[in-house]
């Protein structure tokens, strides 16, 4: 049992007082007995809100349950449905035009666009990496993936493959700086006159600075969509000594901001678990974090890199930042957390203690208490996920007020990123955005969980189409359109970000470069993706689009109709064949066991995870939503039998079992049906998916890798 210590009518985890009284406390200017009184404060005040959020969420289900079984089998109604809707409080009147109010926003969310990571907190060496993915080389990118075709030789470095990036790299300064006269691939040297760069550029304000002698410089910073680029001149160098210019690598920035997450990628189901991740948060903050890991039979440390240091045309000296923004993203409202409990007994409300802990570290930025800074408008970056309606945003908002006025900060110090990923939200985004007009940052549509909530929501209206399909159904298109248009009338261009979800295989960046130019071509200002090489490449699409300059044009498009959103993907034939079925039972159940074998078993809460065909892809708990969720579906509406789902979750069971033979943490599941936690997990996310609420994971998992950990 956790030893639990008394702090102003509180029952808390002595991890979490020795954490915030020791660690994050000093140095801020709030003593342990006002964070107390305040915590406790908040949480008698915003408990019960909290709680009755979630009741809502419960009674609108059931209505919805309600009016589908009644009219199961016949074709809905459009009017009829949105008038229940309106009639249970699911949808709201749309507020009069308004345009946010945020201030003190960093460029980085404001007036740039770039790409965006996301990485689980408790991984340090993660979150170094997406912190330190400010800049990235283009070259080692394109080289060490399929960008381009074929790929590099084994042993040393190829030649071969080199020529092949150095051609790309220079096509691409060539489209995104080109010279005044001539190709950069003619270049044989680089230096600065009198201020200004030779060869000339055909727009001399895209030369920002150098480094070294202006005569022979070592680094050239150029500019282009308010995003850098630089140019590594060193003639020494393996690459640099063939090159007539020298140059040795060509840097881009690329992950302007990362999202530091304590929510779907992680599996943080007790206080130690907590204390890890807010320990890591505060690394981040007063720059002392470190990993030390093994890579290729040598141990090494990562820390945070720092700001880069140039020289401007005219010589004076400046620095340009040399991490990415980062966001911390709270839990929800659904989830509860043991580290803490109220003078009742039961446990506080994790996304309140999320709140209040975080925005504790962050003073530590806002201090200058660290190495470097992170925010330079003196702002704390929160994302806060899967709200459902306006109601729960305006708590949010009113818990944003509670937070500051208990940690004595100002109104709105704290920025709030919105996540558009659950139905209720989606279907009343401008009025969610109202409730939250004076601090919101971040709009950002979120396909898996939007998906899964699309599911739950209309559980009981019928049979789904099959999960391939979802992503042509029309409500997706509507959904993704709505995002942005509805962004821009309330004014986020030029004040905040417009988000776009996940490229989710990160051994595909061929596909990705070709595909996800779509999100900044669609008016998205930044788009997640899976890892530091993958924004590198993503940056090409931000040189290639100016999103800024789409906007006004974007913006005088019709806003697709709500009667689109709200279309659901029904299944409108008959039954499918045995193979059909078979074969979207392997798919969806070989993704579930993949991903809840090692949440449940190892605690791991995002990973690249082999799919059917053995394709690597990242999924965290807002996929197994999806997964779960369907053959749960298809289950209730008999497309499928429990016989059906039995011999698919012991045939994938072994397929998952070998896809992670060489892993030596890994407990296998096949023929250990009743001993397998992991697969008792995934059977009740099948067979209890009805009961869950909003077809949520989390308390399942949470149930299950908390027995494990107890064993």
């Amino acid at each position: 049992m956790t030893d639990m210590q008394t702090r102003a009518g509180l029952k808390v985890a002595s991890e979490l007082t020795a954490f915030i009284e020791q660690q994050a406390l000093p140095g801020t200017g709030i003593d342990a007995d006002r964070f107390w009184k305040g915590l406790a404060e908040i949480l008698a005040k915003f408990a019960p809100e909290n709680r009755e959020l979630l009741a809502v969420r419960d009674r609108m289900q059931a209505k919805l349950d309600e009016y589908h079984e009644a009219g199961r089998g016949q074709p809905i109604d459009p009017t009829a449905y949105q008038k229940l809707l309106r009639d249970i409080g699911y949808l709201v009147d749309e507020p009069a035009p308004f345009k946010i109010s945020s201030q003190n926003v960093d460029a980085e969310v404001a007036t740039t666009a770039g790409a965006q990571l996301v990485v689980p907190m408790l991984n340090g060496r993660f979150v170094l990496n997406a912190a330190n993915a400010r800049w990235g080389s283009l070259y080692d990118a394109l080289y060490g993936t399929d960008a381009l075709p074929g790929k590099a030789k084994a042993g040393g470095y190829d030649a071969e493959r080199g020529s092949q990036v150095i051609a790309r790299a220079r096509a691409f300064l060539d489209e995104a700086v080109p010279l005044a006269s001539g190709s950069h691939v003619d270049v044989k040297e680089w230096k600065v006159v009198n201020g200004a760069l030779l060869p000339a550029l055909r727009d001399p304000s895209a030369f920002a600075g150098y480094r070294g002698q202006a005569s022979s410089p070592t680094g050239i910073l150029l500019r282009h969509h308010h995003l850098g680029i630089e140019i590594v001149i060193d003639r020494k160098h393996t690459i640099g000594s063939t090159d007539p210019a020298g140059v040795a690598d060509i840097i881009l920035e690329s992950a302007l901001t990362s999202i530091m997450d304590l929510e779907d990628s992680i599996a943080a189901v007790d206080a130690a678990d907590k204390v890890a991740a807010y320990t890591n948060w505060l690394g981040l903050m007063n720059g002392s974090l470190e990993a030390t890991f093994e890579k290729g039979g040598r141990q090494m440390t990562r820390k945070l890199e720092a700001d880069r240091k140039w020289l401007s045309p005219a010589g004076a000296e400046f620095t340009v930042p040399g991490r990415a923004l980062l966001f911390v993203r709270n839990v929800g409202h659904l989830m509860t957390t043991p580290a803490v409990r109220l003078a009742d007994g039961s446990e506080a409300p994790e996304g309140i203690l999320d709140a209040m802990v975080t925005s504790l570290i962050g003073m530590h930025d806002l201090k200058g208490l660290g190495r470097f800074k992170n925010s330079r408008k003196g702002s704390i970056y929160i994302v806060k996920p899967k709200m459902h309606g306006p109601a729960e945003a305006a708590f949010s908002n009113r818990l944003f007020d509670a937070v500051e006025d208990a940690l004595g900060l100002a109104r709105h110090t704290l920025k709030l990123g919105l996540m558009d990923e659950e139905r209720r939200t989606s279907a009343n985004l401008a009025a969610c955005i109202h409730a939250v007009r004076g601090r919101i940052v971040f709009i950002n549509t979120g396909f898996l969980d939007r998906t899964g909530d699309e599911m739950h929501t209309s559980m009981r209206a019928g049979p789904m189409v099959r999960k391939a399909e979802m992503k042509s159904s029309q409500w997706i298109k509507a959904y993704e359109d709505r995002n942005v248009g509805i962004g821009l009338a309330c004014g986020f261009s030029g004040v905040g970000q417009i988000g776009k979800g996940m490229w989710a295989a990160p051994d595909r960046m061929g596909d990705m470069l070709v595909q996800k130019i779509g999100h900044p071509k669609a008016g998205a200002t930044t788009a997640w993706v899976p890892s530091p090489t993958a924004a590198t490449l993503h940056a090409l699409h931000y040189h290639a689009v100016d999103v800024f300059a789409l906007h006004p044009e974007l913006a005088r498009k019709t806003i697709p109709a709500l009667s689109l959103l709200l279309t659901i993907p029904l299944h409108q034939g008959g039954k499918f064949s045995a193979a059909e079925v078979r074969e979207e039972l392997d798919n969806n159940i070989q993704g579930l066991l993949g991903y809840v074998v090692r949440w449940v078993d190892q605690g791991v809460g995002c990973s690249k995870v082999p799919d059917i065909f053995d394709v690597g892809l990242m999924e965290d708990r807002a996929t197994l939503r999806i997964s779960s969720q369907h053959v749960t579906n298809w289950l209730l509406h008999g497309m499928c039998s429990r016989e059906d789902v039995e011999g698919a979750l012991r045939r994938m069971a072994v397929k998952v079992d070998s896809q992670n033979a060489s892993d030596p943490l890994y407990r296998p599941m096949a023929q250990h049906w009743d001993t397998s936690l992991a697969y008792q997990a995934a059977q009740a996310l099948i067979y209890e998916g009805l009961s869950q609420p909003n077809g949520y994971t989390e308390p399942l998992l949470h149930r299950f890798r908390a027995r494990v950990k107890a064993q």
